[in-house]
């Protein structure tokens, strides 16, 4: 094992402690969640940054050593990779996502070029109790829970597709209901491991906040994501008492990313008095319309996103089909409202943030 000083760590691997003095070792495990030391053979002009433990993006420039974290991906609007099933000292990988994801690229974007290459320089590694292990996401991990038999009030916002406007759905919407006295977490629970949106989150009042990540998952593909979600609503209910929590599903509710599982889940929508579906264009509308009556059974509370950028899409959208349209950059109050009379009155007042 030797030392080797990175240039930075991603936000992914921020929960394993890791540092710019890194140890290393030879012996990679080639599993989601282990983070990998890694060296950019490459400089790219679009999407080249990465996002650290600090908060902060940076540009990756070739040359530069940084920590990332082995894990899938399948983003219909970005790149789609594995983790390889072995992994050596010498070998060629990709940056995967902004979050710091490491794999085997199998599919390109034509608007992103080429996934931006990285030489694998060796296992991260950690001190616990005396001895040396492989840095990994999962011995960070909140507990899954199977069962989930109480839960502060639900809210969760879906999408039609990625990019629809859901992280600033959540943001407007924590802070209105904080500001009406509300006690408000939130939670990502699906996507590819990014802190930028829960941290903008945060910003806007939350008085506490988890993702996936927390629970030991890099990216939600491919998952059954349900126990990991409860484990997130638990951890937030137990320690925050909130009197509702304002859930972010990442990319779109048709796809590989668990989306359609948790909207299916009856224990989890047993707790849950509004879904807010942020969307593109009207067919995109219609058909989560079809999925929420058939296939989940529920009623979409608000229809948000650049589908209500103008009269056209609002009017539609309620004369229509029926359905509450709302554009929540435009009248984030007129959201908080509605969302709110769907709540029961708060517990004790909120700190503001």
């Amino acid at each position: 094992m030797k030392k080797i000083e990175v240039t930075y760590v991603s936000s992914t691997a921020s929960k394993t402690g890791l540092v710019r003095d890194a140890s290393l070792s030879d012996y990679v495990v080639a599993q989601e969640g282990y983070c990998v030391v890694v060296e950019a053979l490459e400089s790219k002009a679009i999407y080249n940054q990465i996002e650290c433990i600090d908060g902060e993006f940076r540009t990756i420039s070739k040359g530069d050593v940084f920590v990332g974290v082995l894990g899938e991906r399948r983003a219909l609007k970005g790149y789609s990779g594995v983790v390889p099933r072995a992994i050596l000292p010498g070998d060629t990988l990709n940056v995967l996502n902004m979050g710091g994801i490491i794999g085997t690229c199998v599919s390109d974007h034509p608007d992103l070029g080429p996934a931006l290459k990285v030489k694998v320089l060796g296992a991260a590694m950690v001190e616990k109790d005396g001895m040396w292990v492989h840095a990994r996401l999962q011995d960070h991990a909140l507990h899954e829970v199977d069962s989930l038999t109480k839960s502060a009030q639900l809210i969760f916002i879906s999408g039609t597709a990625m990019n629809t406007g859901k992280t600033w759905a959540a943001c407007e919407l924590v802070q209105r209901l904080t500001r009406k006295g509300y006690r408000v977490a939130a939670a990502k629970a699906t996507g590819a491991s990014l802190m930028r949106d829960v941290r903008l989150i945060e910003g806007h009042g939350a008085i506490a906040t988890a993702t996936f990540t927390d629970a030991g998952v890099v990216c939600s593909t491919s998952k059954a994501m349900a126990p990991y979600v409860k484990g997130l609503i638990h951890h937030l209910s137990e320690t925050a008492d909130p009197d509702v929590i304002v859930i972010e599903l990442g990319d779109g509710i048709i796809g590989y990313y668990g989306v359609d599982e948790l909207l299916q889940d009856k224990e989890l929508q047993k707790f849950c008095v509004a879904h807010i579906v942020a969307a593109v264009d009207l067919a995109g509308v219609w058909a989560a319309q079809q999925l929420f009556k058939d296939r989940y059974h529920a009623e979409i509370t608000v229809v948000t996103g650049p589908v209500t950028d103008n009269g056209v899409g609002k009017q539609y959208i309620e004369q229509v089909m029926g359905i509450t349209a709302i554009n929540a950059r435009e009248d984030p109050n007129a959201l908080g409202d509605r969302v709110a009379s769907k709540l029961t009155a708060p517990k004790k007042p909120a700190t503001s943030a």
